[in-house]
């Protein structure tokens, strides 16, 4: 499970985020980036920053620690902003935290100029695999920091979320967005990338992630009749998916050519 901890001290808003996060200290001693559950899309956004985010460790990247945190809105009681303070007395509750990197810039390949195609054919296949609409030369979500490349913010991820219907339909799109993604045209080990990825997800690796969902982030959602029959859901599209990579990696090979 996600560690739990309780957020103590708010910082400073990180206003470049369409969803105002923001940076504070928790009860740990260390900065996070807090993302909101009443900011946007509430708690699908966080679902997808977990699940997104776990699976590219799984597959190697670096990526933040992700934490829970217990927000009680008065730690930002100093703030001026009053679009701040409403957005964390609605956030009163269980938030997400990922590890706050200092000092870090955005990726792009004036910093990396002998980016692996490995490492690019792998990213390529994990934004299709979860349809992640967010690695764009715009907007890369990549940071260098300390000599690495780390990947963050996966909220716009898995956006058919937003409308449940028909899962093993929703795993088989092929993900056109993927034209749109900063390192498409060096990705072109993608079949070596799909073998190499496949064999470390499974179902059982997906059942590990989403159980580290809150239980309180699904028992609003009155699509489904249980918190457990909606992560039942997720792993039913999780698994399906990646069966079926097939249909995004042509898709890949497609926009390549």
């Amino acid at each position: 499970m996600l560690r739990t901890l309780e957020a103590t001290e708010y910082i400073t808003p990180l206003r470049e985020g369409g969803s105002l996060p923001g940076v504070v200290r928790a009860d740990d001693g260390n900065t996070y980036a807090m993302k909101f559950f009443g900011a946007g899309q509430g708690v699908k956004t966080l679902i997808a920053e977990v699940i997104g985010g776990e699976i590219a460790r799984v597959l190697g990247f670096n990526v933040p620690e992700l934490v829970l945190l217990n927000l009680d809105p008065r730690i930002g009681a100093s703030e001026p902003d009053a679009e701040i303070q409403d957005l964390l007395n609605f956030s009163a509750g269980l938030n997400l935290g990922m590890t706050f990197l200092e000092h870090s810039l955005a990726f792009s390949l004036q910093l990396f100029p002998n980016l692996t195609v490995e490492f690019a054919s792998k990213l390529v296949w994990l934004d299709a695999f979860i349809t992640n609409v967010d690695r764009t030369p715009r907007n890369v979500n990549m940071l260098v920091h300390d000599d690495d490349i780390w990947l963050i913010d996966h909220g716009a991820a898995f956006y058919f979320q937003h409308n449940w219907k028909d899962t093993r339909k929703q795993a088989e799109t092929p993900f056109p967005l993927i034209k749109d993604h900063v390192l498409i045209q060096h990705a072109k080990e993608i079949r070596k990338a799909d073998a190499q990825c496949r064999s470390l997800l499974n179902r059982e690796v997906f059942e590990t992630i989403v159980q580290k969902i809150p239980y309180v982030w699904l028992e609003g959602d009155t699509t489904f009749q249980s918190p457990e029959a909606y992560r039942e859901s997720w792993l039913e599209y999780l698994t399906h998916r990646l069966s079926v990579s097939d249909v995004f990696i042509k898709e890949v090979e497609r926009v390549q050519t």
